[in-house]
């Protein structure tokens, strides 16, 4: 398991201030759910993780490496032990759902084909999708290209595990399904996952841990039931949808 630490973040784009030291630990083998308002850099928190976005300043340790001062070689070595969900799945258009889970098979490993099939069968029965593997991309739904970017973000046994808006634009039903698999993909891995996530109820039931991101910086911080018994204005008001409070929604 891998521990991940976030040491005096900061970005800035065109002048503008994204992230303002931001300071977080992110415990191994757990789940740690960011929240906060849009616009306050919680997908470039998740893309600086990942080494897609280089920070101005501080430290991304990941296993106790700062992955911040490698070379590209190095970083994508680091990599091979991530998983990804982007928030619209990043499937591949052209490739079939068999083909689009056994893309990091066909990348990483040596595997024939055949074992490939195989494993692609096993994931997307993990996923609840068995027998789709012929389907291309277009020809599913929301949810189902959801569950087919989990199957292909956990297929090399990642240790840690990344979601960006894992429910975004998703009915309260399907959200509530792919929040239950990621708990259980969670516990089987025991991957250090990280997810972004403006679902409230959705992120109390993900997260070992807690965060809430706000003009650049973590204004709180804690376990879901610190959220829930705060009085702190911006968290009771970001919690409960308030139009009233320190947060402008017209901002």
């Amino acid at each position: 398991m891998m521990e991940i630490d976030i040491v005096a973040l900061e970005k800035s784009f065109k002048g503008v201030k994204i992230l303002d030291g931001i300071n977080l630990r992110l415990p191994a083998g757990m789940i740690t759910v960011i929240i906060g308002p849009s616009g306050t850099g919680k997908s470039v928190l998740l893309k600086q993780v990942l080494g897609l976005i280089k920070p101005d300043a501080g430290q991304i340790l990941i296993g106790g490496t700062d992955i911040i001062t490698m070379n590209v070689f190095a970083l994508n070595e680091v990599r091979k032990n991530f998983g990804v969900c982007f928030q619209d799945a990043a499937l591949f258009d052209s490739m079939t759902v068999g083909q689009n889970i056994g893309f990091p098979f066909k990348i990483h490993t040596k595997l024939p084909k055949e074992e490939i099939g195989e494993r692609v069968a096993d994931l997307l029965k993990e996923v609840g999708l068995s027998g789709i593997e012929n389907k291309m991309p277009s020809q599913i739904s929301g949810g189902m290209r959801k569950r087919v970017g989990l199957a292909r973000a956990i297929a090399l046994n990642p240790k840690v595990l990344l979601f960006d808006e894992p429910t975004t634009g998703l009915d309260p039903v399907m959200s509530n399904a792919i929040n239950v698999l990621i708990r259980d993909v969670q516990r089987k891995t025991k991957a250090t996952s990280l997810v972004i996530s403006h679902d409230i109820q959705g992120a109390l039931y993900l997260a070992d841990y807690m965060a809430m991101l706000y003009q650049g910086k973590i204004v709180f911080a804690g376990e879901p039931f610190n959220f829930m018994e705060t009085h702190d204005p911006l968290v009771r008001q970001f919690m409960e949808g308030g139009i009233e409070g320190p947060i402008n929604p017209i901002q």
